[in-house]
């Protein structure tokens, strides 16, 4: 057990037989009363993120999460399949529980599976990762004088705002963490 008067951010927790991560917290010490810790946690199982108030005296059990290290193989029907890169175990994930990570990920591409036990919690990008561009408008010369940027679809299905000298077939490198585009990949 531990106290709360411990929590870092990113501190995962069991509280009410759920497993939930520390977003943020505060020590409140008020002038009138015992102190507390005012914490946002997200539930690593539905994503919800709550707010909640433990008395600065209270204990939490730590859950112990671990990751590891996948390559991404291919699409079957609905499910993804996954292959320990050690042991060459393949685990199979639904679509529905990785829906925003599928903008990111191309086959063959090695990620992180959060594991808590032997339930899989999901998948933990890189921060970044380069995509090629499939579809967007092309330049119009002269048109780039005051900045701006235009939609363009990666070949994940993402959708990302780019500036205009952006063609079909550059490769771009992508923020996981917003979606948003950084620069072109060095290639």
């Amino acid at each position: 057990m531990i106290s709360v008067n411990e929590f870092k951010n990113g501190l995962t927790i069991l509280v009410d037989g759920e497993l939930w991560r520390v977003v943020e917290f505060q020590h409140v010490k008020p002038g009138k009363g015992s102190a507390f810790v005012r914490s946002k946690l997200k539930n690593l199982r539905t994503g919800a993120v709550q707010e909640k108030t433990f008395r600065a005296t209270e204990k939490v059990e730590p859950a112990q999460i671990s990751t590891k290290a996948m390559q991404y193989l291919y699409q079957d029907g609905d499910n993804y399949v996954f292959m320990d890169t050690s042991t060459y175990e393949q685990l199979e994930l639904p679509g529905s529980e990785i829906k925003d990570e599928l903008n990111y990920l191309k086959e063959n591409m090695t990620v992180n599976i959060i594991m808590y036990g032997s339930e899989t919690l999901g998948v933990d990008l890189p921060n970044t990762v380069d995509l090629k561009v499939t579809a967007t408008e092309p330049s119009v010369r002269g048109n780039t004088a005051n900045g701006g940027s235009k939609p363009a679809t990666m070949e994940t299905g993402l959708v990302v705002q780019v500036p205009f000298f952006i063609s079909e077939g550059d490769v771009l490198t992508i923020n996981t963490t917003d979606g948003t585009y950084i620069s072109r990949a060095n290639g």
